[in-house]
């Protein structure tokens, strides 16, 4: 408790940028409470680490990621990747060390132009199976070719896994609202949908004080749209939850404000929602909050889990900083509606914190 090693991955794109401001809160914070130390612990992923290593996830950096408490991952430009030494960085992660419940946040901030005021939902998005085709069979991708114009994807549900998803959802609700709302297709996905409403129904059992209701995908698209402040904690499936997280981020704000945290019972990985931008790389112009906020959720899982309340605090003080600076409207990315740079972002927080 108190000292942690925290790996930090770059990623491609816009990572190196959005991470180096990552890189700045981690010093900042380090000075800011006593009694903790946070170590980052640079690892080469993605395309420059293929084209320095031959591969886009060295062997080197998995068994880095054994020694560490926590992981911070940027975003990846995964549709270059191609071939055995070219693996998505995150589904290996995620199904490796079960990192099961992926945490995808969507809250309206004052000061920030969006759809709807006083919106505060999260995702809790199945991680680790699902139509997700690089993680849900031992070997080979789970889509498979019979003939030249036909493709079968195949899906996988598990009890074990919908069970552990659900109790990561109701435990967060729990800490919030006491909401939950199950979202799903059973009616037409009979025995995998049916399985995952099944059992999580069953776990639901288990927290008589928590209000639970269900919909089906489509319908709750709708309802999230028209009427996002009736919801709180959204437990689903992986595709689903994909989907849904960002249509949340889009009525508050964009994918610039949706931070993510990949969640296991022993590890867990702070990720961004959004993806590597590689059409603005380089320029200097990204919108670090996202990242910087899912560095949030990962102190806060990190004071959870270790039961150390003063990383807990240093993650509540990040993100009230955060809030501080988009309250004030004087520093805007692009995204936003401004024109600071990167660095102008990461600087107005790190003063915020004060």
């Amino acid at each position: 408790m108190g000292a942690y090693r925290l790996a930090v991955m770059d990623g491609d794109g816009i990572g190196p940028e959005v991470i180096a401001s990552v890189r700045t809160l981690l010093t900042a914070l380090n000075d800011m409470e006593p009694g903790i130390d946070l170590t980052p612990v640079d690892l080469p992923v993605g395309l420059a680490a293929y084209e320095r290593g031959g591969n886009t996830l060295p062997a080197s950096t998995l068994a880095a990621l054994e020694t560490c408490d926590g992981w911070i991952l940027g975003p990846l430009t995964t549709h270059q990747y191609a071939g055995p030494a070219m693996p998505n960085i995150s589904a290996v992660l995620r199904k490796r060390f079960e990192l099961f419940a992926n945490i995808r946040p969507a809250r309206s901030y004052p000061g920030i132009e969006a759809l709807y005021s006083n919106v505060d939902v999260v995702v809790v998005r199945e991680n680790t199976e699902g139509f997700y085709a690089d993680r849900n069979l031992l070997n080979g991708t789970g889509e498979l070719m019979p003939t030249p114009d036909t493709v079968l994807s195949v899906r996988v549900v598990t009890q074990r896994a919908c069970e552990r998803l659900a109790r990561a959802g109701f435990d967060l609700a729990r800490r919030r609202s006491g909401h939950v709302t199950l979202v799903h297709k059973a009616n037409v996905l009979r025995l995998g949908c049916g399985l995952f409403l099944d059992t999580c129904r069953a776990v639901a059992a288990d927290y008589p004080d928590m209000r639970v209701d269900d919909f089906h995908v489509d319908a709750f698209a709708m309802h999230l749209v028209m009427r996002p402040r009736d919801f709180d904690v959204i437990v689903t499936t992986n595709l689903f939850g994909d989907v849904l997280s960002d249509l949340s981020a889009g009525l508050i704000g964009g994918l610039g404000l949706a931070p993510g945290l990949n969640a296991g019972h022993e590890r867990a990985m702070a990720q961004a929602v959004h993806g590597s931008a590689p059409d603005i790389a380089g320029r200097g112009i990204a919108n670090p909050i996202a990242s910087i906020l899912s560095l949030a959720m990962l102190l806060d899982w990190l004071g959870t889990t270790h039961a150390d309340p003063n990383a807990s605090n240093l993650g509540a003080r990040l993100q009230t900083a955060v809030e501080t600076v988009l309250a004030t409207g004087r520093v805007r990315t692009p995204d936003l509606g401004g024109s600071a740079t990167t660095a102008d972002m990461t600087a107005a927080i790190v003063g915020a914190l004060g």
